[in-house]
């Protein structure tokens, strides 16, 4: 019988999806994993504890041998993000999932409803995966799954809390002018950190007025920034919620 890995990232997203893998595929081998990067928030830490009691099931934790963060990453490659995408992804999870997944397991992402587009392609992109998106399949959106955390008296993660919208590592090269500027205000040492970096190694991260510039040409105010998230439970969240605290478990995975 196929193992299920449901894929915990720390975002509530994740969150919500395993939860609902190991209430759907309750009679199947269902491992909950987390790559875990040190450039994430420490509150993630918290987090996934917490998310581990609501489960009543452990998180299988799992990290590269070989870097101990995306630091290590861009300086060993030289290289933060491009055309090529961002080495740090590759190196930090993309390879350690290959060194532990099987052939023939089922995998379970936190793709939401809104990703629809991007979970499509993040199939065709990974045919030799079987995949699966129950955020989609019940259409939850972000804001609905921020809602069943907070529902099940768990705390939203720092990075919630600050106004991101993701629950990624602070400083991701793959963000924009915005996300940029809310890592100045709230994280200025990393923001130092990167701006010397990503000059050091030619990397233009941002665009302002059309074009490439280095993080240290950012202007305070450009881009799209907040302090907090949208938390919505809609009637897909309810449903979600009634699921949840349900009995009633799928024999087989779809």
């Amino acid at each position: 019988m196929s193992r299920i890995l449901a894929w915990f990232s720390c975002g509530d997203a994740s969150a919500v999806a395993c939860a609902l893998a190991l209430n759907t595929y309750a009679k199947h081998e269902t491992i909950v994993a987390r790559i875990v990067i040190k450039n994430e928030h420490e509150d993630n830490d918290r987090f996934a504890e917490d998310c581990s009691r609501w489960y009543n099931h452990p998180i299988t934790e799992l990290r590269s041998d070989k870097y101990a963060d995306a630091w290590a990453v861009w300086e060993d490659r030289r290289y933060i993000a491009g055309i090529a995408g961002a080495p740090c992804t590759t190196e930090l999870k993309k390879v350690v999932r290959f060194e532990f997944q099987k052939a023939d397991d089922i995998h379970v992402w936190g793709f939401t409803a809104e990703e629809e587009k991007r979970a499509k392609q993040f199939r065709q992109s990974n045919p030799e995966l079987h995949s699966v998106f129950p955020l989609i399949e019940a259409g939850l959106k972000k804001k609905d799954c921020h809602a069943i955390v907070r529902e099940r008296g768990i705390e939203l993660p720092a990075m919630y809390r600050l106004g991101f919208d993701n629950n990624n590592c602070i400083g991701c090269p793959k963000g924009g002018a915005g996300y940029w500027n809310m890592i100045r205000r709230h994280f200025p040492d990393r923001f130092e950190r990167m701006r010397e970096l990503s000059k050091r190694l030619g990397a233009r991260l941002v665009k302002q007025d059309g074009e490439r510039i280095f993080l240290d040409e950012l202007r305070p105010t450009t881009g799209k920034q907040k302090d907090e998230v949208e938390i919505d439970c809609t009637p897909m969240c309810n449903s979600a919620l009634a699921y949840l605290d349900s009995t009633d478990k799928s024999e087989s995975p779809p």
